[in-house]
């Protein structure tokens, strides 16, 4: 097996571009391992609804950068306290058998203190029934990844934060993450591994899979320049793409109403490759002109914050709603 070292990159499109790069090219003839950090980002599964996974106002106002990566499952948060691990190899018939990929993580970690950590269910790793790794795979022409999270330090709290969104707005038809109660490792390593950094933390384990002593001992494939002028435009192409990360979504409806001292104002959208393909409004404001303005201005609009805001910019709102800015409505639609 070699490790593929992805030089200290933090973004997470980048990363899972090189995760992709790995899978859909042959490069060795051995399995790879791969390790990544992200910092703070949403990783949505290949089949669900970005709208309907996350906080978007919460996304938003944090700077966190949102992907979809290209394995089924649920959406998972990522930050500096978390560390990836990837198992990239041809498809040898065991795709869907999470034990064997997890098996050289759960060893290394049993090693350093965490004795209590297991499979359980389908593809989580827990340890005294709270789940600290979430795990996936994803195959493509023979070849295939199983990768998987550590919750290491993260921020807990943030999890929760960027995984909440309003589900009394949205009715949707993609697959749902299944929430549960997680945990960091950290508190259950021994206590030399304690005060680690993430990066010493993913280092150690490092270590214990290839079974040597120093970093210089693990056999290594050094990534061209060549390979990352590749990986950065498998970034271009999908993963640093709002088409790619939010378009892909599957329909959706979703519901936007609040009483503002106008009115009361209802908004309904349909949502279909992540535009606006049709919007009804309803309300007891008083306007002048015909609402179906504002609905046919919308349509064929990205479902997403500065689009949508360009739109009401570029509207006499006081003739349709009376005294209310755009920034008023957008705020109602995506909090």
């Amino acid at each position: 097996m070699y490790f593929v070292d992805n030089e200290n990159n933090y973004d997470a499109s980048v990363n899972i571009a090189l995760e992709t790069y790995l899978v859909e090219n042959r490069l060795v003839d051995e399995p790879i391992l791969l390790f990544y950090i992200n910092k703070p980002s949403i990783i949505v599964g290949r089949n669900q609804n970005t709208f309907e996974e996350i906080n978007q106002s919460y996304v938003d106002e944090h700077g966190i950068t949102v992907v979809r990566r290209m394995s089924g499952g649920g959406a998972v948060y990522h930050d500096l306290g978390n560390f990836s691990f990837c198992f990239i190899k041809d498809d040898d018939g065991s795709f869907r058998d999470f034990m064997s990929f997890t098996k050289p993580v759960v060893s290394a970690l049993h090693k350093m203190g965490a004795k209590e950590a297991v499979l359980e269910g389908r593809n989580d790793l827990l340890i005294e029934g709270k789940k600290f790794s979430g795990n996936a795979m994803y195959a493509k022409n023979g070849r295939m990844t199983a990768h998987g999270t550590i919750l290491f330090d993260a921020d807990l709290d943030e999890v929760t934060n960027a995984l909440k969104p309003n589900k009394a707005k949205i009715e949707g038809k993609g697959i749902k993450s299944i929430r549960s109660r997680v945990t960091n490792i950290k508190p259950y390593v021994d206590d030399q591994y304690k005060d680690l950094s993430t990066e010493e933390f993913r280092d150690k384990i490092l270590l214990e899979i290839f079974g040597v002593d120093k970093r210089e001992d693990v056999k290594e494939y050094h990534l061209t320049p060549e390979d990352w002028e590749k990986v950065y435009q498998i970034r271009e192409e999908r993963f640093g793409n709002w088409d790619w990360n939010y378009g892909q979504s599957p329909e959706f409806d979703i519901k936007a109403a609040k009483k503002f001292p106008i009115g009361f104002i209802d908004m309904r959208f349909a949502i279909k490759q992540g535009t606006i393909e049709n919007v009804t409004i309803f309300g007891d404001f008083f306007g002048l002109g015909e609402i179906q303005d504002v609905e046919e201005a919308l349509k064929g609009v990205k479902f997403e914050r500065h689009a949508v805001k360009e739109v009401f910019d570029g509207v006499d709102l006081k003739k349709y709603f009376g005294n209310i800015e755009s920034i008023d409505l957008v705020d109602m639609i995506f909090s």
